[in-house]
């Protein structure tokens, strides 16, 4: 299910939460690529360079300079050749409001940052997993929050 190698982008500002991330999916039974980009501009550029490859997930933190996370989305899901991008929200910030701003706007899943390594390296696998197996579909509002418990 996961055998193939994975290229994924991470678009966060947070050196330690990029290296956190990157510990994690080193520790995952699975084969992957990582991108990492730092600001929604820079994710924007590499996103929409015709000669760059999309990545086959795309995991984005919603508070970054230049271009946050909210209108980063916004801009992918509008923009024809990226509106099929596989995005998961990672965020620190846990409001309501904008969980649901974030899935009318079509990302695929929410998940809010946990502090232990263990439920980060938990909650990765389990989005990766889900994003593997689905068609394309969303989910439902209630399956949409992910918090590796």
């Amino acid at each position: 299910m996961l055998s193939e190698k994975l290229n994924l982008l991470l678009a966060d500002d947070d050196p330690d939460d990029c290296l956190l991330f990157k510990e994690a999916i080193e520790e995952l039974p699975l084969s992957v690529h990582l991108t990492t980009v730092h600001n929604g501009e820079q994710l924007m550029q590499r996103l929409t360079k015709k000669q760059n490859k999309l990545p086959d997930i795309l995991f984005l933190d919603l508070n970054m300079p230049r271009i946050n996370g909210f209108a980063c989305l916004s801009k992918i899901k509008r923009n024809e050749k990226l509106q099929q991008l596989p995005v998961i929200i990672f965020s620190t910030s846990y409001d309501p409001y904008m969980v649901k701003l974030v899935y009318k706007d079509a990302a695929h899943y929410y998940i809010r940052k946990p502090a232990e390594f263990w439920k980060l390296k938990k909650v990765i696998y389990e989005a990766l997993t889900l994003i593997r197996q689905s068609t394309v579909s969303l989910p439902q509002k209630e399956n949409f929050v992910l918090t590796g418990d």
